[in-house]
C-alpha cells in the first residue's frame, strides 16, 4: 500500500470512529435529560447576564421553566428548546419577562459596574459565554444569583451592589461552589 493510501485508510477510520463515538453520545437513551436540558439553557443565543431561567424536570416526563429574563423571544425560544427533546412530554413555562424600564436599565448597567470592575476581585466572574453571576433587576430590586467560590465573594457582591444609586433592596442568592455539588 503506497504512504497516500495507507494516510486516506487512517484518516477515514479516524473519521469513522469519531462518528460512531458522537452517535453513541447523543443517543437519548445515553443522556440524563437533565443533562439535555441543561445544554438546551445554556446554549440560548440571547441569554444574557441579566436573565435567569432554571428548570425542573419531573418524572411524568414535563419540565416546568422558571426563571426571570428581559426578552420574551427567550422566554419562548427557551421553551421550543426543551420541547423538542425526544424524552419530554410536556413543558410548562412559568418565565417571568421582566418589564421594560429605563430606571433598571441603568440599575443593571451600574450594578455590573460595581460587581465587576477592573480592580474588583469578582471581575472573573463576568468572563466566559455564560458568566457564573446574573444580575435580576425588577422594579429597583436587585436578585444576585449564580454560584460564586466562596462566601467573602458572595458578601463582596452583596455590598457592592447595594452600594448602586436606586436599588430598593438586595437579595443576594449566590451559592457557594461547595454547596452546588452536594
Amino acid at each position: 500500500m503506497t504512504r497516500r493510501a495507507s494516510l486516506a485508510v487512517l484518516v477515514l477510520t479516524v473519521a469513522m470512529t469519531t462518528g460512531v463515538l458522537q452517535a453513541r453520545s447523543t443517543t437519548p437513551g445515553n443522556v440524563d435529560v437533565r443533562t439535555q436540558i441543561r445544554h438546551e439553557l445554556n446554549g440560548l443565543p440571547y441569554s444574557t447576564i441579566w436573565d435567569w431561567i432554571e428548570a425542573e424536570a419531573r418524572p411524568d416526563g414535563s419540565v416546568v421553566l422558571r426563571g426571570e429574563v428581559i426578552k420574551p423571544s427567550t422566554k419562548d425560544d427557551a421553551e421550543f428548546r426543551v420541547r423538542r427533546i425526544e424524552t419530554v412530554q410536556n413543558v410548562i413555562n412559568e418565565i417571568h419577562v421582566l418589564p421594560l424600564s429605563t430606571f433598571d436599565n441603568e440599575i443593571r448597567m451600574a450594578a455590573y459596574r460595581s460587581l465587576f470592575n477592573r480592580n474588583s476581585s469578582l471581575a472573573g466572574y463576568s468572563l466566559g459565554a455564560n458568566p457564573t453571576i446574573h444580575i435580576i433587576v425588577e422594579n429597583g430590586r436587585v436578585t444576585l444569583k449564580g454560584v460564586v467560590a466562596n462566601a467573602m465573594d458572595r458578601q463582596i457582591a452583596g455590598v457592592a451592589v447595594n452600594s448602586v444609586f436606586g436599588v430598593m433592596s438586595v437579595d443576594n442568592q449566590l451559592q457557594l461552589d461547595s454547596q452546588q455539588a452536594s
